[in-house]
């Protein structure tokens, strides 16, 4: 089959590293080659008949499309609660910001309401819309308890954790849990034989506690930072286990609000570009605007981009877009655009199993890319080989 489209003349980002006045040919919905242009004669793979229509990129990047491993919804719509058509909306609405593979994350809830929950996502799951279901909470700490109901959380205990497993039908990729609680440890064990991600999260855990359930087989942070114990000098607690342990992975908001520039530094610094997972944690009014919406059953009060609780004032999610995760990873934060795709693409689609199929611009795999200007604002988005946002160029 001829290719069907070709993007010419941008810097492409490949996992070898950057192409100056590289090319992307897509054949239908997966990408046939990446590189340098070279020549090659027809029928090599790679060759370009001379009537493929061709899209100059000059002056543009052009990345794999972005991974949300951590993600409640957007455009106004929740991944809590809804029907598929409002889950929908909101993948569609992180689509039009690059987000070509997303998991969608639950907050706390009663088992039941979860599990129902789970039902319905795992049908999404498996007509390819989503990649899988995270549960975050209700397996977490009151002390940590953040934007979840703390009438609505229980201890992990592993039947609990496995009536969630079941009723996502296979699609559970991740459940966050806090392993001091009675059963931690134990559902950790459950998690890593079901193939499920178990993260470190919402947790009042010690340095020892972590360290025991990274043991267990825990391989994520959630929102490192956030939800839990600062570092310590006498008790270093949670985040010096995770960010020294090379088993695990930690997910980072970089918005601004949850993580001072220093502290994704410190991350960078000691996990490396290998270790590190954007995530945006957004909720219903990413890619909506400000205003008052429901994460579970807290109200939330959104403003200047902001979300807090009504009650209280925590931090309740974030309305970051991984685009502007991107951009601001590279203007603001300074970190080489190599270090960025890999925290926002390959990192994650390696988390999920998934990094045969997404997360680098490879022969064989999804053509899902994103086109950058030289300023890093998105321009244009293909998922499957079909424009999401078609190149803006002018």
């Amino acid at each position: 089959m001829a290719p069907s489209k070709v993007l010419a003349g941008a810097r492409v980002v490949l996992p070898t590293g950057i192409v100056h006045d590289g090319r992307v040919i897509i054949d239908g919905p997966v990408i046939a080659d990446a590189g340098a242009p070279g020549t090659r004669p027809a029928g090599v793979p790679g060759a370009v008949p001379a009537d493929t229509p061709v899209t100059d990129l000059s002056g543009h990047w052009v990345v794999p499309g972005f991974v949300d491993i951590h993600n409640h919804g957007g455009g106004g719509a929740s991944f809590t609660s809804g029907t598929a058509e409002d889950v929908l909306r909101g993948i569609h609405t992180h689509r039009l910001h690059g987000t070509t593979t997303v998991v969608a994350s639950t907050v706390t809830g009663d088992m039941h309401g979860l599990a129902e929950r789970a039902g319905m996502l795992s049908e999404l799951a498996e007509q390819g819309d989503i990649a899988g279901i995270h549960f975050e909470g209700p397996f977490i700490s009151p002390c940590r308890k953040g934007a979840h109901s703390e009438e609505l959380l229980r201890d992990p205990d592993p039947a609990d954790v496995r009536k969630l497993l079941d009723a996502a039908r296979g699609r559970a990729s991740m459940v966050t849990l806090a392993p001091e609680l009675p059963g931690g440890l134990d559902s950790v064990r459950l998690l890593a034989e079901h193939g499920v991600i178990a993260a470190i999260g919402h947790t009042d855990a010690t340095y020892e506690q972590t360290k025991a359930a990274i043991d267990a087989g825990a391989t994520v942070a959630t929102h490192l930072f956030n939800a839990m114990p600062g570092l310590g000098h006498r008790a270093p607690g949670p985040i010096a286990a995770l960010l020294e342990d090379e088993r695990i992975t930690v997910e980072l908001i970089n918005d601004g609000t949850h993580l001072h520039p220093a502290s994704l530094e410190l991350a960078f610094h000691h996990a490396g570009s290998g270790r590190v997972a954007f995530i945006t944690d957004a909720m219903d009014a990413a890619g909506f605007g400000d205003g008052r919406y429901m994460l579970g059953p807290l109200e939330v009060e959104v403003a200047d981009g902001v979300a807090r609780l009504v009650e209280g004032g925590s931090i309740a999610g974030s309305t970051l877009t991984l685009d502007r995760a991107f951009q601001r990873a590279v203007t603001v934060d300074r970190l080489p655009v190599e270090d960025v795709v890999a925290a926002i693409s390959a990192n994650p689609a390696r988390l999920l199993g998934a990094y045969d199929r997404v997360g680098s611009l490879e022969p064989g795999k999804a053509a899902d890319l994103v086109v950058l200007d030289a300023d890093f604002a998105l321009k244009g988005v293909m998922r499957g080989g079909e424009w999401v946002v078609d190149p803006q160029l002018g």
